[in-house]
């Protein structure tokens, strides 16, 4: 996992509690971005450890790889307390510290309640947002290494699967990562340590239904879910109109032709 203090500009920063959840909720989409030019880095709150089945260095490794399969240039490990993680000051200055480094057009943020596991995951979508308040902060440099304020301009949200709550977002879309399903798969086979042979199993059929059926109501095969925090804009409607397609073929309005009879 790389942790420098790269200040190089990128596009998107994707941001999440702990190593595997970016893979599960937009990992097809990650890869699709770097398949298409822009410049995409992951960020890990957490470690994820400890866990059961894993330690520090093979949660590292296991993230490492699955960077390499998603093909994103950089994955930064923020090192926060998994557990622990709470959406506090000192954590929004770490946080926002690296978006002034990145200076991202865009950051992902994965968000929902997720009750039945960790409670970091809500923690991390607060976190982000607050720190991507601090990151344009001005008088307040030394509480972010030095770094000068910035504005980032899109927050996007993964929203998890199985949230605790019913959102009623101002804006959802889903992105095709047909092309990009079976990368994203093979991401969350990276974590061995957290899922064997039967876990993944589990998890790959849930994974094929529920992104299955989120690209099927846009006519693509597989589709991963984003909302944003306001309603979106455009200035072109049949553009945006047309991003999807049409669930279902449409039906003939005319019978088709028969062949003469003799």
């Amino acid at each position: 996992m790389q942790d420098d203090k790269s200040t190089a500009q990128v596009d998107v920063v994707a941001v999440a509690a702990h190593p595997d959840d970016l893979e599960i909720t937009c990992g097809g989409t990650l890869a699709l971005l770097v398949r298409q030019g822009y410049r995409v880095a992951m960020i890990d709150l957490t470690d994820g450890e400890p866990t059961p089945r894993g330690t520090q260095e093979i949660r590292a490794r296991e993230a490492e790889a699955a960077r390499q399969v998603l093909g994103v240039p950089l994955r930064i490990g923020v090192g926060l307390p998994n557990r622990l993680l709470m959406d506090s000051p000192e954590n929004r200055f770490a946080l926002a510290t690296w978006f002034r480094r990145l200076r991202p057009q865009i950051v992902i943020a994965m968000a929902g309640r997720t009750p039945a596991a960790s409670p970091d995951h809500y923690q991390a979508q607060l976190l982000i947002e607050a720190a991507r308040f601090y990151s344009q902060l001005t008088k307040w440099d030394d509480r972010f290494a030095g770094t000068a304020p910035y504005r980032v301009p899109h927050l996007v949200y993964a929203p998890v699967p199985g949230d605790a709550e019913i959102r009623h977002w101002h804006t959802t879309f889903v992105v095709d990562i047909s092309d990009t399903f079976e990368q994203k798969l093979q991401a969350v086979r990276c974590y061995q340590s957290q899922f064997d042979e039967a876990r993944f199993e589990r998890m790959r059929h849930f994974l094929s239904s529920y992104n299955g059926f989120l690209g099927s109501r846009c006519g693509f095969r597989y589709g991963e879910l984003f909302a944003l925090p306001q309603p979106l804009g455009t200035n072109d409607l049949f553009r945006t109109v047309l991003g999807g397609q049409a669930p279902m073929p449409p039906t003939p309005l005319t019978p088709p032709a028969t062949l003469p009879h003799g």
